[in-house]
C-alpha cells in the first residue's frame, strides 16, 4: 500500500510557523469490499451465505494499556509517554485514538522528533496529540452514520478543541485536519474498555499559535 507523502514543512515548522498543507492526498487503504451476490451451485440454485464471523470478544484493556502491543506504534506510545497522556487514555473517558502508525512519523523530517520531546515543546506536541483523542467512543460504522447524518460529512471535535472533518471515499473513512492533511482509517475499531482506537495513515495536525 503506497501511504501519503506528509509535507515535511508542516510539522517540521509547526511549533513556529503556520502549517501548510500536505502536497499529496494519502493513499486510500484496502478495507471497503464490494458486495456480490451469492454464487450459484451446479443446480443452478444460490449458494449458501457464508456465516457471520464470530463475535469480537469484549475487551479487556485500556486504551493506554493497549498502546505498548500495538505493532507499528512505538513513535506513538514514545510521544504520548512524553506528554504524559497515559494517564488520560487510562481514564473512564470514553474516547476515541486516532493512531498513526511509526510510518507516518518515519516521514517527518529528520530531527521532528527530537523537536517533538524537548522540554520547551511539551505543550505543542499534547496539543498535537489531543488532536488525536475525541471524547466520546466512535466506532467505524458511527463515524459512517454520522457522515450520512451531516449530508457527506462529520465534524469530529477533538480535545484539542480544533475539529477534524471525516468524510467517504469508496467506503473508506477520510479525516482531514484543521490545515486541511489527510489522513485514512487503515484499521477500525480496536475496541478497549475506555474506547475504541483507529489506525490511521497520516498525522491529523491542529493551528498552533
Amino acid at each position: 500500500m503506497r501511504y501519503p507523502t506528509l509535507l515535511a514543512l508542516t510539522v517540521a515548522t509547526a511549533f513556529a510557523l503556520p502549517a501548510l498543507a500536505q502536497q499529496a492526498a494519502p493513499a486510500q487503504p484496502n478495507t471497503a469490499s464490494a458486495t456480490t451476490a451469492p454464487a450459484a451451485t451446479a443446480s443452478g440454485q444460490a449458494a449458501p451465505a457464508a456465516q457471520a464471523a464470530p463475535a469480537t470478544p469484549a475487551a479487556t484493556t485500556t486504551i493506554a494499556a493497549a498502546l505498548p502491543t500495538l505493532p507499528n506504534h512505538s513513535a506513538l506510545l514514545r510521544l504520548v509517554r512524553a506528554a504524559k497522556l497515559e494517564a488520560l487514555l487510562s481514564g473512564p473517558g470514553p474516547y476515541t485514538l486516532l493512531a498513526p502508525t511509526d510510518e507516518a512519523f518515519g516521514r517527518l523530517p529528520p530531527g521532528t522528533m527530537d523537536a517533538f520531546l524537548a522540554p520547551a515543546n511539551i505543550a505543542s506536541l499534547t496539543t498535537i496529540l489531543k488532536n488525536h483523542i475525541i471524547n466520546g467512543a466512535m466506532t467505524a460504522d458511527q463515524i459512517k452514520a454520522a457522515i450520512t447524518a451531516g449530508g457527506g460529512r462529520a465534524t469530529l471535535t477533538t480535545l484539542s478543541g480544533q475539529p477534524i472533518v471525516a468524510t467517504l471515499e469508496n467506503g473508506n473513512i477520510l479525516l482531514t485536519d484543521a490545515v486541511n492533511n489527510k489522513s485514512y482509517i487503515d484499521t477500525p475499531d480496536l475496541r478497549e474498555t475506555n474506547g475504541v482506537i483507529h489506525v490511521t495513515n497520516g498525522i491529523s495536525l491542529p493551528k498552533l499559535g
